[in-house]
């Protein structure tokens, strides 16, 4: 039951250790080994007594009820049906004709045809990524704050030698403290000791001659980026890649210091680095497609999912995310309770409630996205979330933002959105800027725009992303409630020309 829930694999070591098979050999050993088996059949194993009790019959019901509360404390069954499905099936014995059935009905659902769609768009994505060697083996970093680090530690991990940099010794320290942890956590034994000794810490940049990649993570400055790029090109060979982890700086604006400007790419980040799954690729008008494609593959090998993204304000992610934190902040500006905004997002089904969320990036980081992209996108800046930053309330780092931390588990559970129109708000304004990223060109297909929107804000996936969502809802009924929305809260949700525009918006189709 408990693999079943946790759907994953397992090893054949793995397998052999648990029971579930009788031996495992080496390739070259099979044909001998299965002829053994056939001649002397191992007994039949059984779990302990005590994993036997608790799967006896007249148990059943009361362990299923108890992992069905439990379950429910981590997945929502409207959103996700299966695995509270599979806890049903288990506690009433269901006959294998039962579980047929229920496995059909599963796998025609909305849920798990968009599930499967974004799984095999996301393969097929780094199956044409590895296609391209990347030929990186060493990789230098500017910047060892938080990102930078974090950055650094992953590519470590990932078996890259990596050398950081940064000008305060104490700032690096904490760096390489921070990647020791992660090694700590993640290796075992050798693993741990070998990843250590490939991460290499370096004030002056002595190791930038050897770079593969130079990977810039300092703060978001033009003026110190381009001087730091002047630097870095002076030392490094003609064929290192240049890659800025900029938010919302302009590529080309970054590369037009460089005397080779098609060296330089983007390559975004989104913390925390060992959890976020996406990395934007982001190309400018003169950046060299080999070195983009280089990029794309040594995402893949970090394992992470590579997204191209054009050179525009806020790229893919932050553009379409910011309209729906800054919709979070208005409506409490307006006085909706926090927790009502939160619970209206969880039960849509974010992983977060935009206000949780931003305490959690900082309130100082949203506010500066969301000056930089003000003019260029046209948003306003809600009042409170400058009072909120004046105060010196950044959120979680600080110990208060919108909220006070520490929080209880579980503080949304017993709350339901009291507004159905809440969630309604903040979602259409990020899938109103979803179509406008597809309209201007700043990712190729509306897959991309999915994808990337999935994987880098967590939009509900079991919807298929915010086009997907907008799909399964129909064109003239996205229209119509962004019209009304339009004609009670603003301009700001005036329907984007992508949704009258024919094919701007046509999405691959989902397999029956």
């Amino acid at each position: 039951l408990s693999l079943m829930l946790g759907g994953r694999g397992l090893s054949a070591r793995k397998a052999r250790k648990l029971g579930l098979v009788d031996e495992c050999v080496p390739q070259r050993h099979l044909e001998a080994a299965a002829h053994a088996l056939l001649r002397d059949v191992p007994p039949k194993r059984r779990p302990p007594w005590y994993q036997g009790l608790l799967a006896a019959p007249f148990l059943r019901p009361y362990v299923g009820a108890f992992v069905q509360r439990r379950l429910k404390s981590k997945v929502e069954c409207r959103h996700y049906p299966a695995p509270c499905r599979i806890v049903s099936l288990w506690a009433r014995q269901a006959s294998f004709e039962a579980e047929a059935l229920s496995c059909a009905e599963l796998l025609v659902t909305p849920v798990s045809r968009h599930l499967v769609h974004l799984f095999e768009i996301s393969e097929e994505m780094k199956g044409r990524a590895r296609a391209q060697a990347h030929g990186i083996r060493r990789i230098h970093v500017v910047g060892a704050g938080v990102m930078g680090a974090d950055i650094a530690a992953w590519a470590v991990l990932k078996g890259f030698h990596v050398s950081l940099q940064d000008r305060a010794p104490e700032v690096l320290a904490r760096a390489i403290k921070r990647a020791h942890a992660l090694f700590a956590e993640r290796l075992k034994g050798r693993a741990a000791e070998a990843a250590r000794d490939r991460l290499m810490p370096d004030m002056r940049g002595g190791a930038l001659p050897g770079a593969d990649l130079v990977i810039e993570a300092i703060i978001e400055n033009r003026d110190a980026k381009h001087a730091l790029f002047a630097q870095i090109e002076a030392q490094v060979p003609a064929r290192t890649i240049i890659a800025t982890n900029t938010s919302s700086i302009p590529l080309d604006d970054l590369a037009a210091g460089l005397s080779v400007p098609g060296r330089l790419v983007g390559l975004h980040f989104f913390n925390p680095v060992a959890k976020m799954p996406l990395i934007e690729v982001i190309g400018g008008a003169v950046s060299d497609p080999a070195a983009l494609g280089v990029m794309r593959s040594f995402a893949v090998a970090l394992d992470r999912l590579p997204v191209d993204v054009k050179s525009s304000p806020g790229f893919l992610v932050n553009r379409a995310l910011m309209p729906y934190l800054l919709e979070a902040v208005t409506l409490a500006e307006e006085g909706v309770a926090l927790h009502d905004i939160d619970a209206a997002a969880v039960d849509f089904g974010m992983p977060m409630g935009p206000i949780a969320l931003a305490d959690t990036v900082g309130l100082d980081i949203c506010l500066a996205v969301a000056q930089t992209l003000s003019a260029p996108l046209d948003l306003p800046v809600p009042d409170l979330l400058l009072r909120k930053v004046e105060a010196g309330h950044l959120g979680k780092k600080s110990g208060e933002g919108f909220y006070r931390y520490p929080r209880p588990r579980g503080f949304l559970s017993a709350r339901a959105p009291s507004d159905p129109v809440i969630a309604e708000r903040l979602i259409m304004r990020l899938v109103n800027e979803a179509a406008r990223c597809l309209r201007l060109g700043v990712v190729a297909d509306s897959d991309m725009v999915d994808i990337g929107l999935v994987y880098g804000t967590g939009f509900a996936p079991f919807r298929g992303g915010p086009l997907g969502y907008a799909e399964a809802l129909g064109t003239g009924e996205v229209i119509s409630r962004l019209t009304e929305l339009a004609e009670r809260y603003g301009p700001r949700f005036t329907p984007d020309p992508a949704w009258s525009q024919d094919g701007v918006l046509a999405r691959r189709p989902l397999d029956p």
